[in-house]
């Protein structure tokens, strides 16, 4: 199980802007940022669908917490 501070601060990296969601460009750019330029827009926007449970195509923290706790 995942320490749900670490997931904060992990969602935090990904959550650019601030508001609370992750679109794909804030997850691509992110992962760039951190080491990981493969990460393409469909990649991103894969990556995020599959954890967006409530489809407004972008992660909250709950849903990613929601996902760690798999």
């Amino acid at each position: 199980m995942a320490d749900i501070n670490d997931a904060r601060a992990t969602f935090d990296r990904y959550d650019a802007d601030g508001d609370g969601q992750v679109t794909p460009d804030e997850f691509k750019r992110a992962m760039a940022e951190m080491g990981d330029g493969f990460v393409t827009g469909p990649v991103a926007e894969a990556v995020i669908k599959a954890k967006d449970a409530d489809h407004d195509g972008k992660m909250s923290f709950d849903e990613f917490w929601q996902a760690l706790q798999g």
